[in-house]
């Protein structure tokens, strides 16, 4: 038998310096970017060739008709080979979670054992892959997150004796994808976060009042850990407790990664730490805006939802205006005022800007749990686009979180949605504040206002504390029966759409009590059938007023009489 012809072996990988993957990938995204200067080119030829039209009849611009048509096929052509080439591109430099998570996992013991703990570590979703951008970036949060739990979260073996549990406790690590985002969640079987605990720091450190810290809902007291120098932790360690983790989180998660976080803690039972992050930095879905002649840009991450409403649908509340988004309050704020920006002295418009439509065209942006509708003057586009770093002498501006480049050549700024929401609010407290001293009663009624939104309860305390009533806020039924049960309240107004518990369900537990047998419930839902007014009157509503219909003149004089 004859001996196989030798062969050399073709190596399956090699070996490219990370420095001239990022210039790739760099220039694979500058390519698609400028790609949307021909999609302008085409639509400058439609504009040409409807003035040839006009001006020399049908006929003669049939030639330039074509040449459109023709052109508009090879730049879609183009487009489609040009965007699957980055996504292959891009894949190039994308890297296995694994590689942040299993190091991280290793510390865990070591950790554990440094505070006299006993903690077992597990690691799922290892294979997800995240650009390497990321991946570099995302090493600090967690390692902040698993020193949080091991030694805040996890009890010490004796205290989970006592509390029945194993002496030994968990700690998971875990990655999964949904849609164009992945979710990283450090989880521990802990003790869950001392909500008590946070509101008595947070007032001790003079951050806010014991009024404002009692009125805070479960949720809001919670997220006062990522304040800067937070922690409720009596005695500094070598692990932690020197307040400089959880802020460090937030601020890499938000601002470096585009991304956001989320906290769910079960007394008792543990918390969980969610990070949800884009894919890649590389390129992002940019939704770019007209205000005031000028364009601006939103990435599409905070971006919930388009509406066109008429002007009608404003409703005039707190020394605010607002609308009524899928059952909750939600303040309107013109992007031009939030930016300062002065009105142009000719009418806004230009190039690419959408036919005016009567009405007001809204875009509502969500950070978290809170939300605002930022209303704009005009579309202009919406694409997948490079965000450029800002300057180094402009790296200070709050509102403003990096740039792109229209197929036009304009750089347009692409603004933070976290500072505007945070500039909304200093502006919306101002004008409260205005409004309030017009309004103060001087009996000082206790109101517990029950709603699963947090702008819609923001927007009701608002109104009651213009008034001069002292407000306690809770986030759903659950949360409004604790409350209720731990205080004394004079009045309660609710939603009726909450999870845990609705608002019917709330009113028929409050009526079986002795002390709420007579006190005084308005429900405010965004239900308007008669069989839902029937019912909330059936469970002992004293009142029922529809969000549609809502007037704050209304809402206080209801109080006052049913208050007497």
């Amino acid at each position: 038998m004859a001996a196989p012809e030798p062969r050399l072996q073709a190596a399956e990988t090699v070996r490219v310096r990370l420095s001239k993957l990022d210039e790739l990938i760099k220039l694979m995204g500058e390519v698609v970017s400028s790609h949307a200067r021909m999609r302008e080119r085409l639509a400058d030829i439609h504009a040409l060739e409807r003035s040839v039209a006009a001006s020399l009849g049908d006929g003669a611009a049939q030639g330039l008709r074509q040449f459109a048509r023709l052109l508009k096929d090879d730049v879609q052509a183009q487009e489609a080979l040009m965007d699957e080439l980055h996504d292959k591109t891009l894949l190039m430099r994308m890297l296995p979670l694994a590689i942040v998570l299993e190091p991280a996992a290793r510390l865990v013991r070591e950790l554990a054992r440094s505070v006299g703990k006993q903690v077992e570590c597990s690691i799922a979703g290892t294979e997800i892959e995240l650009d390497r951008q990321l991946i570099d970036k995302l090493s600090d949060p967690i390692i902040h997150l698993i020193r949080n739990a091991i030694d805040h979260g996890i009890e010490l073996p004796a205290a989970r004796a006592a509390a029945v549990k194993p002496a030994q406790g968990r700690l998971r690590l875990s990655a999964r994808q949904d849609g164009g985002w992945v979710v990283i969640e450090v989880a521990d079987d802990g003790g869950g976060i001392p909500v008590a605990a946070v509101r008595e720091k947070a007032v001790k450190k003079g951050l806010l009042s014991a009024e404002k810290a009692a009125a805070l809902t479960d949720q809001e007291a919670i997220d006062l850990i990522f304040l800067p120098g937070f922690s409720t932790s009596s005695i500094i360690t070598d692990l932690s407790g020197r307040g400089v983790g959880m802020d460090v989180v937030r601020q890499t998660v938000l601002d470096e990664l585009q991304g956001a976080v989320g906290i769910e803690t079960r007394p008792g039972q543990g918390t969980t730490f969610s990070l949800r992050l884009p894919m890649s930095l590389a390129m992002m879905r940019v939704l770019l805006v007209q205000a005031h002649g000028l364009p601006w840009g939103f990435t599409a991450q905070h971006v919930v939802e388009l509406q066109r409403v008429p002007a009608q649908a404003l409703m005039q509340v707190a020394e605010r205006q607002v609308v009524i988004v899928r059952n909750e309050f939600v303040p309107v704020v013109p992007l031009a005022e939030l930016l300062r920006v002065p009105a142009p002295a000719a009418p806004a418009g230009g190039p690419g800007v959408q036919e005016r439509h009567p009405g007001l065209l809204l875009v509502v942006l969500q950070v978290r749990s809170e939300k605002i509708a930022v209303q704009v003057d005009g579309l202009l586009d919406e694409r997948d686009m490079v965000i450029k770093p800002l300057p180094p002498h402009l790296r200070k501006l709050p509102l403003v979180s990096g740039m792109v480049i229209t197929g036009r050549n304009e750089m347009v700024n692409v603004l933070h949605a976290p500072a505007l929401l945070e500039q909304a609010r200093r502006l919306r407290g101002q004008g409260v504040q205005a409004g309030a001293a017009a309004h103060a009663s001087t009996t000082p009624y206790r109101v517990l206002v029950v709603d699963d939104s947090l702008n819609t309860r923001e927007i009701e305390k608002d109104v009651l504390q213009a008034y001069g009533y002292h407000v306690t806020l809770a986030e759903d039924g659950v949360d409004g029966l604790r409350k209720a049960m731990e205080g004394e309240f004079d009045a309660i107004l609710t939603d009726v759409e909450m999870p845990h518990m609705d608002g019917f369900t709330l009113t028929a537990r409050l009526r079986e009590e002795d002390r709420y047998r007579d006190t005084p419930i308005v429900i405010i839902t965004s239900r308007e059938k008669e069989e839902d007014k029937r019912r909330g009157m059936q469970v002992g509503a004293d009142a029922y007023i529809v969000k549609g219909d809502f007037d704050q003149n209304n809402l206080v004089e209801t109080l006052r009489a049913l208050l007497g």
